[in-house]
């Protein structure tokens, strides 16, 4: 597999030239997460790392589990942890999501994690353009894991209270909404994501609480470019440019 060396924020990352690269949602999604603390954070369909690598630089006392389901990805990931210098606190686990609870998984307890994070595919099967490397494919669409799968695998490794946090489309909100109440994990915060001040929202962030009350914030709109075609200040920041 070859690979590039990339640099964001204070991490490097090897990613696959070809295959799955991570986008500027990753990014989103790290900067939406504003817990205290946080002793357990699981990244759900990890990739390479990104997001789970940065959050633990962000809480710096976590400890993280990187749970994936591609081979290559699983590989670049544990690359990642090893580049970082974070082997003492992050680890990478190959698994299928769907399977959880999994046989023969002691070493993986359930309903400890404090947070729980992801990125997930959101195109439906048979809905737009399927990218012909799989790898792409199954990160973008739901082949290997539909939402309700994802929802069901934070619920299972969530404690009473902890939160998941993801990025998502909002085509999709209200199925969003209704698969995460279902299994008892409450919206407690939303923020729309726009490409400019002028475009309808293109992405979706939430947090949701495993048992947790009514009540919804939905936090002020996050703009990506400036009408000049240049990155807002905003995100400039999240970039740590």
């Amino acid at each position: 597999m070859e690979t590039t060396l990339d640099s964001i924020r204070d991490i490097r990352l090897y990613q696959s030239r070809t295959g799955y690269r991570f986008s500027i949602d990753s990014l989103l999604l790290y900067d939406f997460v504003n817990l205290k603390k946080a002793d357990y954070i699981a990244d759900l369909g990890a990739g390479a790392g990104i997001i789970g690598i940065l959050l633990a630089k962000k809480y710096p006392y976590s400890s993280i589990t990187l749970f994936e389901l591609q081979e290559n990805l699983v590989k670049l990931a544990e690359r990642n942890v090893l580049l970082n210098k974070l082997e003492d606190r992050v680890r990478v686990v190959k698994a299928d999501l769907t399977e959880l609870p999994m046989p023969n998984s002691s070493h993986l307890a359930l309903n400890i994690y404090d947070l729980a994070v992801s990125n997930p595919p959101f195109r439906m099967l048979k809905s737009g353009f399927m990218n012909i490397e799989e790898e792409k494919a199954i990160a973008r669409h739901e082949i290997r894991l539909r939402l309700h799968e994802l929802v069901d695998a934070a619920s299972y490794l969530l404690k009473a209270k902890g939160r998941f946090c993801l990025i998502y489309h909002p085509c999709r909100l209200s199925y969003l909404m209704d698969t995460l109440n279902k299994r008892e994990l409450e919206p407690k915060r939303l923020r729309f994501v726009h490409s400019t001040i002028s475009s309808e929202a293109k992405m979706i962030l939430t947090e949701a609480v495993k048992g947790g009350k009514g009540g919804l914030k939905v936090d002020k709109p996050l703009y990506i470019y400036k009408e000049d075609g240049s990155y807002t200040d905003e995100i400039m920041n999240i970039y740590n440019l």
